[in-house]
């Protein structure tokens, strides 16, 4: 970690700005040169839900948006600019999905994107599957996001297995799918898909799967968020990934501690098992117009001794500030570190380089102790809400490990699978606060 800290943002973001966050940013380059920002085990130890960060209780009274499925991770379409898009009237999202009748557990290896349009951003009428998924890349699909373009659908996507695997696996590839948008009186529709793959671990900033085999924990090469820079105008995308090498090649950088006062004093519990958490947030920079090729750049983020994955990371922008948005889970924290499932983020006036935590330590949106896994996989749209997907829920006090022991019928039960209320989030310079609570998949 930088001894230095940056100087105060004199920056306010509320909930009630409609448009984009990138309003306002001067014409200066952002991501000419890259230094990789580290979340450092001092940062993370600060963790701790305060009341403006701890979500509210979610009662489970409220209706599932599609009873048939599961749903999950969750994206809207946007502008390029970064703004939500409206076709012909409609709002659209895209999530994770898998029939219901499927152990919670067990939707991962099935995972088919579907699509919703509403007229009002709040009610929501299922459309169907994206795209043929036999046309697409991987065994399944997993998330991503959406972009409207000249009329083109934009659809990154993390492509995940092989087509026709004995076994499942979770190779990680990156993708997008581009095809027409058909809008009527009678909703939308989407049709003629070109897929491609844009992006795969090189082993030189993103660790492969054949490195992390060699000892590491965990493997991550996905959610692939596109983001168009409004200082440059330069096209990327952002994904979670890993920092590159095998354990066996990694060694101890002291700014991964924190700052010389708390390297003085700081212990490992463990460190051999510590180095084995490097998540990292990547960035690639598009080299066509057509989003099919992008060049990998260094990790604008790590979290080496820290944490393992930093899910689906995303920007918001405001002034000349960048809001670096991710999802992480209690398991995914090092040996030396105790925190809750959350939306963790961070701020930079560069889009390469600088991040420090918002709040301190990065902890932004909690959900209460004693309803640790009530939601996940939380997205800031442009417009301050906070979406999520209804998880694991009442639990009696149970850890969500210990949900293998438990009955079927009881795992069914305890799953929400369906869009959480959506949060208001209010965020002045580098602090948050939750403002409140609306209503279920709430985008506008």
């Amino acid at each position: 970690m930088n001894a230095k800290k940056f100087m105060a943002r004199n920056v306010l973001l509320t909930t009630a700005i409609v448009s984009t966050l990138s309003f306002g940013f001067a014409p200066t380059a952002s991501a000419e040169t890259s230094t990789t920002s580290n979340w450092t085990i001092e940062d993370a130890s600060k963790i701790e839900r305060t009341e403006d960060t701890t979500a509210p209780y979610i009662e489970p009274d409220f209706e599932k948006m599609a009873p048939e499925l599961h749903v999950w991770d969750t994206w809207p379409l946007r502008e390029k600019d970064g703004s939500i898009a409206k076709v012909n009237g409609y709002y659209i999202i895209f999530s994770l999905t898998a029939d219901s009748d499927l152990l919670p557990g067990k939707r991962h290896d099935v995972a088919t994107i579907r699509y919703f349009y509403s007229k009002d951003g709040t009610n929501w009428e299922l459309g169907g599957k994206a795209f043929d998924t036999e046309q697409a890349y991987g065994a399944r699909q997993w998330a991503g996001s959406a972009m409207i373009e000249d009329g083109k659908l934009n659809l990154f996507y993390t492509a995940t297995g092989r087509k026709g695997e004995e076994n499942v696996t979770y190779e990680q590839r990156l993708a997008l799918a581009k095809g027409d948008v058909e809008a009527s009186h009678k909703g939308i529709s989407f049709s003629n898909f070109d897929h491609s793959i844009i992006l795969e671990p090189e082993g030189k900033y993103y660790q492969t799967e054949e490195q992390a085999e060699a000892g590491d924990i965990g493997y991550t090469f996905r959610d692939p968020w596109f983001f168009e820079d409004p200082k440059t105008g330069k096209d990327y995308i952002l994904f979670e990934g890993n920092s590159a090498g095998t354990p066996a090649e990694r060694t101890l950088d002291p700014a991964y501690i924190g700052g010389e006062d708390f390297q003085s004093s700081f212990d490992f519990v463990n460190e051999d098992f510590a180095k084995l958490f490097n998540g990292a947030i990547g960035i690639a920079e598009a080299t066509n117009d057509s989003y099919t090729e992008f060049e990998a750049k260094a990790p604008i983020l790590e979290a080496n001794y820290v944490n393992q994955e930093l899910e689906r990371p995303h920007i918001v922008t405001k002034g000349n500030q960048y809001y670096l948005f991710t999802n992480t889970h209690e398991h995914k924290f090092g040996p030396d570190l105790s925190a809750p499932d959350g939306l963790y983020g961070f701020s930079s006036d560069q889009l390469t380089s600088g991040y420090e935590p918002l709040n301190e330590s990065g902890l932004v949106l909690a959900n209460p102790e004693d309803h640790a896994y009530q939601a996940y996989s939380w997205m800031v749209l442009p417009n301050g809400k906070v979406i999520s997907f209804y998880n694991f829920h009442d639990l009696d006090g149970k850890n969500i490990a210990d949900l293998g022991g438990t009955s079927p019928e009881y795992q069914m039960s305890h799953f929400g699978g369906t869009l959480a209320p959506t949060l208001k989030l209010a965020l002045q310079n580098d602090r948050t606060k939750i403002v409140n609570e609306q209503a279920p998949g709430k985008i506008k």
